[in-house]
């Protein structure tokens, strides 16, 4: 399966705190939130399976910071939006609209976070499909403050 670039729409359905390992505790507002994430791995865009196994209880393994968010019995997986064989994670972290949530997701680079929100989710979905497409019209990753790939 090819990989590539992925934004995943998580729900969060009321006010919660997630103890987000090592990057600490973290308050999440009611509403959607998007996660920009690689899959550039051999499963390619089988990550986003294990990632709705962690939020539907199948999955206790907790290694990234979306993990410790998609395990809260609050949070739930709604959406994901791909953009196979580009490299731009942090491209769509970049553009991503919502209120960051700092250093979630990115201790690998040097961007301020690579999840958003809360936001409506209708609205959120529809500037994720617009950054996805951006990005696939381009091929390549945009130039952009804070990436580091």
């Amino acid at each position: 399966m090819t990989g590539g670039t992925y934004s995943l729409v998580v729900a969060v359905g009321e006010a919660t705190t997630v103890d987000v390992g090592a990057l600490g505790e973290r308050a999440f507002e009611p509403g959607a939130y998007a996660y920009a994430g690689s899959a550039r791995g051999p499963g390619g865009f089988a990550r986003l399976d294990r990632h709705r196994a962690v939020a539907a209880g199948e999955r206790d393994t907790r290694h990234w910071h979306l993990d410790y968010l998609l395990g809260h019995a609050a949070a739930s997986v709604v959406d994901a939006v791909r953009t196979p064989g580009v490299d731009g994670e942090c491209a769509v972290a970049a553009a991503t609209p919502g209120t960051p949530v700092p250093g979630f997701g990115a201790s690998d680079c040097d961007c301020p976070t690579h999840l958003h929100g809360p936001l409506p989710e209708a609205r959120l979905r529809g500037a994720l499909e617009r950054v996805h497409d951006r990005l696939e019209a381009e091929g390549r990753v945009p130039d952009h403050v804070g990436a580091s790939r």
